[in-house]
């Protein structure tokens, strides 16, 4: 397991974008980002953005052989700063399109209303290459990751409309806490601790 540094942002947006880019079914990535001819762009634009805030409120980690990140954030250190607004008005404009801002801070205050008040770690997104998929590439990954944290006691929630993510995040210890359908697709509250 690598802790990733700055330098890596290029690495882990590439992993993102090539593990999501595909994907059309009803999830997150796709529900925030304007669906047109620069979807990708996009893309890179969010990716981009949630690499910058978790290195900034928490870490992103690569697997040994950077295939695989998972991102993740510490909600006692999201404070304000002039550089996460940047970033947000960066994602709003460019990202999400500005039409569509409202609906998506519906959804983000739909899943904060399942999160607790004070500290709790959140893995925000994690993503393996698609040449990696079906290996132990990004399994392996996580197990790291919650080794490193075994003597944590802080909660760890997690949201997810992806099926194949309960069921991953659910080996490891998490279990389904809420689900919530208002937005037309589950998503999937998991915690652990």
């Amino acid at each position: 397991m690598i802790r990733a540094e700055r330098k890596d942002k290029q690495l882990v947006v590439d992993i993102l974008v090539e593990a999501f880019e595909p994907l059309d079914e009803d999830n997150a990535i796709n529900f925030v980002l304007k669906q047109d001819d620069k979807r990708i762009e996009r893309m890179r634009i969010l990716m981009g953005y949630l690499f910058d805030k978790a290195m900034r409120t928490g870490e992103v980690f690569l697997s040994d052989n950077r295939a695989s990140c998972l991102l993740i954030t510490y909600a006692h250190k999201d404070k304000f700063s002039f550089s996460a607004l940047l970033s947000a008005l960066k994602l709003a404009f460019k990202g999400i399109g500005i039409t569509r801002v409202g609906k998506v801070l519906k959804r983000q205050n739909i899943i904060k209303r399942n999160y607790p008040k004070g500290k709790y770690i959140r893995p925000m997104i994690f993503a393996v290459k698609n040449e990696y998929k079906g290996t132990t590439t990004a399994a392996k990954l996580i197990m790291q990751v919650f080794s490193d944290f075994k003597d944590n006691t802080l909660p760890v929630i997690v949201d997810t409309a992806s099926e194949d993510h309960v069921k991953l995040y659910q080996k490891f210890g998490l279990k389904i806490f809420n689900e919530e359908q208002e937005l037309g697709f589950p998503i999937y509250l998991l915690r652990m601790n």
